[in-house]
């Protein structure tokens, strides 16, 4: 019988994602978000999560994807991270899926490189593929987005 593990599935720009359940802490409807100046064009902002302040990235700018247009606000997959808990916004939540290993392979060589990076496989279901999100490497800034420091704050 083969392993089979759990993801906690979304939608963004038409594209079916997951990441592992253990890594969900919650999902949350969007919330109010405070600007960070000076900070990369992926975050979007900072949440307060009960008292805990979580920095929210805009997974459609982290995959280099199109930016949301219409009314239709994020929602919030809140994921534990080494650094703490980090939201990712999202277009529409989905269900927790059960795959297979077998089902899953390599990421296709025709993604694009900054997608590439952050999808660790792609497994095949019945009707669609899902793609599973490096959530470690999607929260962690890339070193050349990163604002330089020193400037007194």
């Amino acid at each position: 019988m083969s392993e089979t593990t759990q993801y906690a599935t979304f939608y963004l720009d038409g594209l079916f994602l997951g990441v592992e359940v253990q890594q969900v802490q919650e999902v949350i409807r969007f919330q109010p978000m405070t600007p960070v100046p000076l900070a990369p064009a992926i975050v979007q902002g900072l949440i307060n999560l009960r008292g805990q302040i979580v920095t929210a990235i805009d997974l459609r700018r982290r995959l280099s994807l199109p930016p949301r247009t219409g009314e239709r606000r994020p929602m919030n997959v809140v994921v534990r991270s080494e650094d703490g808990a980090v939201s990712l916004l999202v277009d529409e939540i989905g269900d927790v899926v059960e795959v297979h290993e077998e089902d899953c392979e390599r990421p296709p060589e025709t993604l694009p490189p900054s997608a590439r990076e952050l999808i660790t496989g792609v497994c095949k279901l019945r009707d669609r593929l899902l793609l599973i999100l490096d959530t470690e490497r999607a929260v962690n800034l890339p070193a050349a987005v990163v604002p330089a420091t020193g400037t007194g704050f």
